[in-house]
């Protein structure tokens, strides 16, 4: 079965506010290539606007802290379903926005059933992004549902930082974001220095720092032992509801 193949059967068994709308599919006479179509999101990705031309100012922290929290809950009802779905390539460039910077999670080809049958996890090949994903999936093929937390992990320490999971261009010591992140994020002084210009100082430090000791806790490398996609987005939506 091809990826395009996978996300539609993924997208039409699924209904949230923050799951992109599959609006119908296609397929060309040429080539055969099966086309999917989406509700159009006119921001167009969270990559861009943290990453391009014009990243960072398009962003205040309110919006981050919205597309954190929205994001957790789409990953936690995939998670919760009868059957669990593990996303397997959460990221920013799977991440789209629309007119108000509400994000949908995006592009399924590489989504997997998780386990029904009481064990903790599927095996299979290793598929995801490099910095995104779960350790567990790169050493020993196992790919658990908290696997998709640890990329989440990844991709709050970026809305914190307004830095790429890796980055050849940076300092050697720098180009893993995770592993040059990791001593900052428990100090509220040494986080500062790691904020995001962009954000030009105008976010809540009690905030970052509760998000970044989340951040910490998704990224542990024993799967079984960090939270689960329900609690991050309980604790994500309670900071919004105190900001």
């Amino acid at each position: 079965m091809s990826l395009v193949q996978t996300e539609v059967g993924f997208l039409a068994k699924l209904s949230h506010p923050n799951i992109v709308k599959l609006l119908g599919c296609c397929q060309e006479e040429e080539n055969r290539e099966l086309l999917i179509v989406y509700e159009f999101m006119e921001k167009g990705s969270l990559n861009y606007h943290l990453f391009g031309k014009r990243s960072g100012q398009q962003l205040p922290w309110k919006t981050r802290l919205m597309i954190a929290t929205e994001m957790a809950e789409a990953l936690s009802y995939l998670h919760s379903m009868d059957r669990p779905i593990i996303f397997r390539d959460f990221k920013t460039s799977n991440i789209l926005l629309d007119e108000s910077y509400s994000p949908r999670l995006s592009d399924f080809g590489l989504a997997k059933w998780g386990p029904n049958d009481g064990t903790p996890c599927v095996t299979g090949n290793c598929m995801g992004t490099h910095g995104y994903v779960a350790p567990e999936c790169k050493t020993g093929g196992k790919l658990y549902v908290k696997s998709d937390v640890y990329s989440f992990g990844v991709v709050l320490i970026e809305l914190l930082t307004g830095l790429r999971s890796v980055d050849k261009k940076r300092p050697p010591k720098q180009q893993d974001l995770r592993e040059w992140a990791l001593p900052f994020l428990t100090d509220r002084k040494k986080l500062r220095q790691i904020m995001d210009p962009g954000l030009q100082g105008k976010y809540s430090s009690r905030q970052a720092l509760k998000i970044a000791m989340l951040a910490v806790r998704c990224l542990y490398s024993h799967p079984m032992i960090r939270p689960s996609m329900k609690e991050v987005a309980e604790t994500l939506e309670q900071l919004r509801l105190r900001s």
